[in-house]
């Protein structure tokens, strides 16, 4: 009796493979399957690229960050420093005005402080530290002056300087001080 349950099983693989090579549905399950993988590996190949680029354009962008922030502390790194000297050159400005006065013992003194003056104004230079210098009747802008008083001058116009109390510095594009001004108010 075994031996007739074993050729009956054999007898049915044989023809469910018999079947199976008739219609070619063992080939395409193979074959779905093989298209279904490739499809898959396509997918991962591409996400994976679009991540690589990814990541690339961040580094790219760390690499610009970096540099603009390098050269924005090569630029601007000693403004704390070049704002705490600017009293000095006021201070020496201020010695150089009141000597004008001076006789002839402090004329060594007076070219001392005009040497170290000149001096202090070279290094400004160095480290892209400009004078802002308004004149008497230039125009007021708020961008680099700053207006101390207003008070009413005939023979002006309004907004126009009638006095500076003390120069602007700019240090490279930045306002390190703004130029300290009197103001006229006078109707035009």
């Amino acid at each position: 009796m075994t031996d007739a349950k074993t050729d009956a099983v054999e007898n049915v693989e044989a023809a469910i493979e018999e079947l199976m090579a008739e219609t070619g549905a063992d080939e395409g399950v193979e074959e779905q399957s093989g298209e279904d993988e490739l499809t898959a590996l396509r997918a991962e190949r591409d996400e994976m690229k679009d991540r690589f680029m990814r990541a690339l354009a961040d580094a790219e962008n760390a690499r610009k960050r970096g540099e603009r922030d390098r050269r924005e502390a090569e630029n601007y790194g000693g403004s704390k420093l070049a704002r705490d000297m600017l009293p000095v050159y006021d201070n020496m400005k201020r010695a150089l005005d009141a000597s004008k006065e001076a006789g002839e013992a402090d004329k060594a003194l007076l070219e001392g402080v005009e040497l170290t003056m000149r001096a202090l104004l070279g290094i400004f230079d160095k480290h892209g530290i400009r004078l802002l210098a308004p004149e008497i009747g230039d125009a007021f802008d708020p961008e680099v002056h700053e207006a101390m008083f207003e008070a009413p001058v005939p023979g002006t116009k309004a907004g126009d300087i009638i006095q500076v109390m003390a120069e602007g510095f700019m240090l490279h594009d930045r306002l390190l001080r703004p130029a300290q001004v009197g103001v006229s108010s006078t109707p035009a």
